[in-house]
């Protein structure tokens, strides 16, 4: 049985959720269509010390999503061209948002977000059926063992130590049980 995640999935740790969306999927409602695809790969960007997330210099007009109540959407676009999802997590006034980097057949946030037709529209939405776009539970189990552990991507800006911070999840085909 299918289950939608709710508030109380994403009011939790940031690195768990990143993790645990792992073999989640992805649904998009376009007109008629339903799109949907399990989700590879994460990244977490977890609270103000974190210096290579937005919310590191404070709350502003474009974070302010991020300093709100656990699962909503922080849509922002990068070099003008492409839109990046990410969900808030955890309680409400402490910004940490989990982006979604890879869906099965679409590597890249970029390409996540064009392939569900994912603009700034949902920016400060609730994840939810109602919106149109949402996470579902539908029972795939990933082994923690399965899951490898890198750094993020492209977060030089934030120096040594929050760059080569382990906080990048990614399922590589094959890890599934």
């Amino acid at each position: 049985m299918n289950r939608v995640l709710d508030e109380k999935f994403f009011n939790r740790d940031t690195k768990a959720v990143a993790k645990d969306l792992l073999g989640k999927f992805l649904i998009r409602k376009i007109g008629n269509k339903v799109v949907f695809a399990m989700i590879t790969e994460t990244e977490a960007y977890d609270g103000l010390l974190d210096k290579a997330s937005h919310a590191y210099k404070g709350r502003t007009e474009r974070t302010n999503v991020m300093f709100g109540h656990p699962g909503y959407f922080y849509i922002y676009l990068v070099y003008g061209m492409y839109y990046m999802l990410n969900v808030v997590t955890r309680e409400k006034e402490y910004p940490a948002a989990v982006l979604i980097r890879g869906v099965i057949s679409h590597d890249g946030p970029g390409k996540v977000t064009r392939f569900f037709k994912i603009g700034k529209v949902f920016n400060d939405k609730k994840v939810s059926k109602e919106t149109g776009l949402w996470f579902e539970d539908r029972g795939i189990i990933i082994s923690k063992k399965k899951i490898k552990k890198t750094p993020r991507i492209g977060v030089s800006y934030a120096g040594p130590v929050w760059s080569q911070k382990k906080l990048r999840f990614i399922l590589e085909p094959g890890n599934l049980i």
